[in-house]
């Protein structure tokens, strides 16, 4: 499972809110991943 499988998934099932996953955009995940998981532009 990538990093982005399991982001989505806990983001999904709310165990993640969006300002979790934004504190992981450029460790493990992409900005552009971040706006297909949270469905918000991401915004440096």
């Amino acid at each position: 499972m990538s990093w982005f499988d399991r982001v989505k998934m806990y983001y999904d099932k709310g165990l993640w809110s969006k300002e979790r996953v934004y504190n992981v955009v450029g460790k493990v995940i992409t900005a552009e991943e971040y706006e297909e998981i949270t469905g918000e532009p991401y915004i440096a």
